[in-house]
């Protein structure tokens, strides 16, 4: 074992011959996966509906049940009953994945993502502000080059004529130091944990810090050992006391960031969920390595199968366009029916700006399978 000061240990030496069946079968699987998202005609719409199905895994590991068709409903602001909490959660997980997603390979492990991730990007906002603004006054606040500026700028010269001027000048910078007051009030009241809430003792900061060293630990190692690590890493040392699901997030990241996923982010949770729960949680060490890379294995397989099965029927759609107008709505329709699991009457008049019998007169001239088998609150969907 190679010891950290992370409450993690690296095997050393590595159990090549646990796992290195595992590495090679999910590095071959990730990048034939990505290979064939990156000239596909649906990439985005299999991105946006794998950030749903990958929320929904990351609560069932956790033993709990979100729907799918609830999800996406909560998400485009129509459901059909108040939301638990545990859709609140994957509502979470979902808006995390898009929001690494979209930003750039290297943001979500960077200080700035994981303080954003961990929603105290207002702090780090606010302090950057604070410091841009002390540079401004080190610049031109109270120095000779400052006092120069004045005597020759005749608009400087007007202010100190001008009583009114001035007043008006003075009153925005004590609303601006008002602003300023309430904004620290603000980051201040935040930073006060309710201690019935959190453990006044997990130090979430300093467990950050000894899951990035393992982190950085490995960045001579494969891509895929290196996020299976640093997931088996996030289990073992917890840094974060209420998002354990956040360590799977950033390990899909990494991937990106190492440049091995370029075209979708990784789903780590639909990956596990695909392990049998017998063997999800293993004791030793190079069998719990060798689990998270069957993991990635079996995601990047099933992403695979989704792709082409989507891409056939979005093939066999695509010929009920042949004829129609320019004006028709059919192909909107089809582009946001490959980006949702499933869509109501209400999200596509939504999203088409037409109105909820239209829409279903369009699902119909699609001939979209119906998901819910209701009568009423309807949804379609490609499956």
């Amino acid at each position: 074992m190679k010891f950290l000061p992370s409450g993690y240990q690296i095997p050393d030496p590595l159990p090549w011959p646990t796992i290195a069946g595992p590495l090679a079968a999910a590095e071959d699987s990730l990048a034939r996966l990505d290979e064939r998202l990156a000239k596909s005609p649906i990439r985005e719409g299999w991105i946006a509906r794998t950030h749903f199905t990958d929320a929904c895994a990351s609560l069932w590991l956790d033993g709990e049940l979100v729907h799918l068709e609830d999800l996406v409903l909560h998400d485009a602001g129509m459901d059909v009953r108040p939301p638990t909490h545990e859709l609140t959660l994957a509502h979470a997980v979902l808006r995390a994945r898009r929001r690494i997603a979209e930003a750039k390979p290297d943001w979500a492990l960077s200080a700035a993502g994981l303080a954003g991730l961990r929603g105290r990007g207002g702090q780090g906002e606010a302090e950057a502000g604070r410091g841009n603004r002390m540079e401004g006054e080190g610049s031109f606040g109270g120095d000779d080059e400052g006092a120069d500026a004045a005597d020759h700028d005749p608009q400087l010269s007007i202010i100190e004529t001008d009583p009114h001027l001035a007043a008006a000048f003075a009153a925005v910078d004590a609303a601006n130091a008002r602003a300023e007051r309430r904004i620290s009030n603000e980051i201040r009241v935040r930073s006060k944990r309710d201690p019935l809430i959190y453990d006044p003792d997990w130090d979430e900061e300093g467990r950050l810090d000894r899951w990035r060293a393992v982190l950085n630990h490995t960045s001579g190692l494969p891509p895929t050992l290196a996020a299976a690590i640093a997931t088996v890493a996030w289990d073992a040392i917890e840094p974060l006391e209420h998002t354990p699901w956040l360590g799977r997030l950033l390990a899909a990241s990494a991937l990106r960031d190492r440049g091995k996923t370029r075209a979708h982010l990784p789903c780590m949770h639909a990956g596990l969920k695909l392990i049998p729960h017998e063997r999800r949680r293993p004791r030793d060490a190079a069998a719990r390595l060798a689990v998270q890379l069957e993991a990635m294995t079996a995601a990047a397989a099933a992403g695979l199968k989704d792709h082409d099965r989507w891409l056939m029927t979005r093939n066999l759609l695509a010929r009920k366009l042949d004829g129609r107008r320019a004006t028709s709505k059919l192909p909107a329709l089809l582009d946001y029916v490959l980006t949702r699991p499933i869509v109501s009457a209400g999200m596509i008049a939504a999203e088409l700006s037409i109105t909820p019998r239209a829409a279903q007169n369009l699902v119909a001239e699609f001939g979209l399978r119906e998901a819910t088998g209701r009568g009423r609150y309807r949804a379609w969907g490609v499956l």
